[in-house]
């Protein structure tokens, strides 16, 4: 066994990055290919990968020399690459430091992308008004994608935490390699041949632009265009959209985001019933006070137009006319008694008998008529005097006017 002194892999590390540092050629290069897996961190340096028909390198342009580019690179895009290549010493990674860059048109792969992208556009596969409103409450979601990546999980747990009533089918199939297109294809057939889905989720949970190619084959996007239910394409990438994006009913940038969209919050359902609920009784006891009101104004009217109510008027002005009448009467009678009372007094006052009890005597003939003259009587006729005790019958013998007593 060789007894040399074993190296750290931070020394051996350290040791290539020497080695390549000091290579000339490595040094200063001038690298063509195409652009793939590009991001832009917040720094505001780029990293991606640079390759061709049979291999790849990774890349990274510092902030220094991006803000020197005349374009912004993409993924896709054909370049001319200038730096050094080097050894990150963390990673024991060789990459290309990029210095510069120049647009060399864009790449084969991408260019067979976007021929395809036209030829289906044209055909009118990605029109808009050939996208399907999902339903609102799915009874089952079929589900085209690995059955041990991370997509299904995360589909698994959204669907069951916001919407638990909706069933998963799960359609297996590969989602990466020359055989992930074909294997889709089948899958989404058996779902499709079941019958049994309400909407269909198809995807993976994202990788560089190569990872998700599989998903640009003609005959899986002609597939996914001629589903007969509601179709979600989730590739699970934000920045680079494959052509069953645009074929799809409805493109999620994730899994995650797919099961959302195809489910109902059911939290977010139990509140708006409860509302609507709060709503309903509100509404109800409104309309309740309303007819409340209207029942009793009814019977205010009822009422005042009922015989009773009329009887029970006609009794009350009855009552108002009787004692109206007592008091009447009753002034009348006083008036009357009044007046009687006065009449009498004037009665009294030239009544015969008042004077006879004052001392004085009527004098009557045998008819019994007041003898007022000596004419009324003759000598020998009888008379009767009345005083104020009784009657005195008397005969006349003689009379006298007032003439003759005057003169004798």
């Amino acid at each position: 066994m060789d007894e040399r002194a074993a190296l750290s892999v931070t020394q051996l590390n350290g040791y290539i990055k020497l080695m390549m540092d000091k290579d000339d050629f490595l040094s200063s290069v001038a690298i063509r290919g195409e652009i793939s897996n590009f991001k832009r961190h917040t720094s505001g340096h780029l990293y991606f990968t640079l390759k061709d028909e049979r291999s790849e390198i990774s890349a990274i342009m510092f902030r220094s020399a991006a803000d020197r580019l005349g374009f912004m690179p993409k993924s896709g895009m054909t370049v001319v690459v200038y730096g050094k290549v080097s050894v990150y010493e963390a990673t024991g990674k060789y990459q290309i430091y990029v210095s510069a860059m120049t647009d060399d048109g864009i790449g084969e792969m991408y260019r067979q992308f976007l021929l395809l992208k036209a030829k289906l556009e044209a055909e009118g596969l990605f029109a808009p008004d050939r996208k399907r409103p999902l339903p609102i409450y799915p009874k089952r979601i079929g589900v085209v994608t690995s059955p041990t990546g991370a997509a299904i999980r995360d589909i698994i747990n959204v669907t069951g935490r916001r919407f638990p009533t909706a069933e998963l089918l799960i359609s297996p199939a590969l989602v990466q390699g020359v055989d992930a297109p074909a294997s889709l294809c089948t899958a989404l057939e058996l779902l499709i041949a079941a019958g049994e889905c309400d909407v269909i989720i198809i995807g993976r949970g994202g990788g560089s632009a190569e990872d998700l190619f599989a998903f640009n084959d003609e005959a899986l996007v002609r597939a996914v265009a001629a589903c007969p239910v509601p179709i979600i394409s989730a590739v699970g990438h934000e920045t680079d959209t494959t052509l069953c994006d645009y074929a799809a009913d409805l493109r999620a940038p994730t899994p995650s985001a797919a099961a959302e969209t195809s489910v109902p919050d059911r939290f977010a359902l139990m509140q708006g019933l409860a509302d609507k609920e709060d709503k309903l009784g509100g509404t109800i006891d409104r309309i309740i006070k309303a007819y409340a009101k209207q029942i009793v104004e009814f019977s205010l009217r009822l009422d005042a137009h009922s015989p009773s109510a009329r009887l029970d008027n006609a009794g009350v002005r009855i009552n108002n006319a009787c004692n109206m009448l007592d008091k009447n009467m009753s002034s009348v009678l006083e008036r009357k008694r009044l007046r009687l009372a006065s009449a009498v007094g004037l009665l009294e006052g030239v009544n015969p008998l008042s004077v006879i009890n004052r001392g004085y005597s009527m004098t009557l003939d045998e008819n019994g008529k007041i003898v007022s003259s000596v004419e009324g009587v003759s000598a020998g006729d009888g008379i009767s005097v009345r005083v104020k005790d009784g009657n005195i019958f008397a005969r006349v013998e003689s009379k006298t006017e007032e003439n003759d007593v005057g003169k004798n």
